[in-house]
């Protein structure tokens, strides 16, 4: 768990919205090389590994990518107007301070904020609707125009990155914004971490995906393996209707695209009762997953979804170590 932790907190350091993700997709491939394992980046940008086993494939997928903006216009006044990447919410990012990153090598700080965002001068600022035409990044740069911003180095296509605000409690909890997914990928490092340090001749033959356009619905429609399953990890969702908690693993048995297989959530709900692992099943009404990508895709095979149960998804986020745990023995259990 210690690793899985510090391998989260080093993740969320690399901003990687989806299409600006190469830092971090290099930086895991290396974590898993120098644990001995055959790596590759896809054309695609995405992380494979192979960590052995034979027979009976599986594949173990998270996402890197995570949501983020771009900037849309610069405006006369030298601010920008951005366009979201995902299902960024413009009202979670209000007042949230950020990075641009130019084409070019130059980055700019700066912080987004509601149009006219001073309360002493802005009687509606309550009543203002929070969407990417009322809100704006202020960067932390003398410019109060369109042309000076444009000789910064700034222009339309630029990447927009927020600060993920990583914060670990001594109760437990993780809050931060991208626990979706970067903490799975941290848990698939763990397990990883766990099969060469002891050394383990694996029961089936196991793949590592980490994929780097989950977020924007097609991380997974180039799997590179020939396989029989794909047990996805990613963020178990927690809310009203749902009986998941950030203390639980979450098995999702259907979400937005339809039910996930039925042996395979069966099997997964038989482990974590035999295992005595606190969990919950669910369904998730507004999602979607990369094995959902996979079969949309046209591939041949069996998906499953798990993961650690994670509060206010697309926003600051909170998940709990007992949860993250409760999923690393899930997937211990499920592969054998």
């Amino acid at each position: 768990m210690k690793y899985i932790i510090e391998q989260f907190k080093k993740l969320t350091a690399i901003n990687s919205p989806s299409g600006f993700t190469a830092e971090a997709a290099k930086y895991t491939q290396k974590q898993l090389e120098d644990m001995g394992f055959k790596t590759w980046i896809t054309k695609k940008g995405c992380v494979a590994a192979d960590l052995g086993g034979s027979g009976n494939p599986i594949v173990l997928a998270a996402h890197i990518d995570t949501l983020g903006g771009m900037v849309a216009e610069i405006k006369g006044n030298g601010r920008l107007r951005i366009t979201r990447i995902g299902g960024l919410q413009a009202s979670n990012i209000e007042t949230e301070n950020c990075k641009v990153f130019t084409r070019f090598g130059k980055v700019y700080d700066g912080c987004c904020q509601l149009v006219n965002a001073s309360s002493h001068v802005n009687a509606d600022y309550a009543k203002t609707c929070r969407d990417f035409d009322n809100v704006e990044i202020l960067l932390d740069e003398v410019s109060d125009s369109k042309e000076q911003t444009k000789k910064l180095g700034i222009s339309v296509g630029d990447f927009v990155c927020f600060d993920p605000r990583t914060v670990i409690t001594e109760s437990g909890y993780v809050k931060s914004r991208f626990i979706d997914d970067k903490m799975s990928v941290a848990i698939l490092l763990g397990y990883a971490k766990h099969v060469a340090d002891n050394v383990i001749n694996l029961p089936r033959k196991v793949y590592l995906y980490i994929t780097v356009y989950e977020e924007v619905g097609h991380g997974c429609a180039n799997l590179p393996f020939e396989a029989d399953e794909i047990l996805c990890v990613d963020m178990g969702c927690v809310g009203n209707g749902l009986e998941c908690t950030e203390r639980k693993v979450s098995i999702c048995a259907k979400d937005s695209h339809g039910p996930y297989n039925y042996d395979m959530t069966t099997k997964l709900i038989r482990l974590a009762k035999e295992n005595k692992l606190d969990y919950a099943v669910d369904i998730y009404p507004y999602y979607g997953s990369d094995g959902d990508a996979a079969l949309d895709a046209g591939k041949d095979i069996r998906h499953g979804l798990i993961g650690s149960g994670v509060y206010a998804s697309h926003g600051y986020e909170r998940t709990h170590i007992d949860g993250i745990k409760n999923t690393y023995e899930l997937i211990n259990k499920y592969i054998g």
